[in-house]
């Protein structure tokens, strides 16, 4: 089944580019730094129905100088008690966390706030050299509260994101890299992170799909891996793939060189 396109008129804060193997998501308010408003997190919701209905892997970047410089302050000052509860950033980043396949973050310039939220829902992120992550919400009287507390911890270690969430420390690329947030550094991480989909779509998407799962799943559970490996070995895929592994091996001996 075939994704349904979703048609310029209907997206005016993000662009999405539907590939054959993979989607392309780019945040669209260069002039406010890719501010993330109300407009946005609706059409990202758009956005992930139609990607969770025929799922592929997205790389996600924003349009110019940087990824997204955080979560629009004016709304945020109108918000109360009840929009907080309803967890209307966190809801989102954790649908994009979701998502079935994996989602790669192209960073660069300013992931800050709700920004850098986006980015740490995302699977793997590759950064260029002006990429700045933090999240300054206390100074301005609220919590990181879309997914900071509890992804950053995980993915820098408790100290680390204790630094960044209490303290204010802004992770520059060389950090993030340091520490595990990013995946490389490089000039262009739009390329770069095309590059990290060819190599998951050359692989076997079904197996791709169940060990994000996995991943991503609390605790310690080994009896799902036996459960996901026991589909993966019934698959017509897998017994195509190692038969091609098998017959390339062959080929290659030194009798056949």
């Amino acid at each position: 089944m075939t994704a349904p396109e979703i048609t310029a008129p209907e997206l005016t804060t993000v662009a999405f580019d539907q590939l054959e193997d993979r989607y392309i998501v780019t945040l669209d308010r260069p002039e406010r730094r890719n501010a993330i408003n109300a407009a946005m997190i609706g059409e990202l919701h758009q956005v992930c129905t139609a990607i969770e209905r025929d799922p592929r892997p997205l790389i996600l970047v924003g349009r110019g100088d940087h990824f997204a410089g955080g979560a629009d302050i004016g709304e945020l000052r109108e918000r109360g008690l009840n929009e907080a509860l309803a967890g209307i950033n966190r809801t989102l980043f954790d649908r994009v966390a979701a998502l079935p396949m994996p989602v790669v973050g192209a960073i660069s310039g300013y992931a800050l706030g709700g920004g850098a939220e986006l980015a740490y829902a995302c699977d793997i992120r590759i950064a260029s050299a002006t990429a700045v992550f933090g999240n300054p919400e206390p100074g301005l009287g609220i919590l990181a509260a879309a997914g900071a507390t509890y992804r950053l911890p995980e993915l820098v270690g408790a100290s680390v994101a204790k630094q960044v969430i209490l303290a204010g420390h802004r992770l520059d690329a060389e950090a993030a890299l340091r520490h595990g947030l990013v995946m490389e550094i490089t000039d262009d991480p739009l390329a770069a992170a095309h590059a990290v989909v060819d190599r998951i779509v050359a692989q076997a998407p079904l197996a791709i799909r169940l060990a994000k799962t996995i991943v991503d799943a609390p605790g310690s559970h080994p009896w799902v891996n036996d459960i996901a490996q026991a589909v993966l070995f019934g698959t017509d895929d897998k017994r195509h793939r190692m038969t091609a592994f098998l017959e390339r091996g062959a080929r290659t001996t030194p009798d056949n060189k």
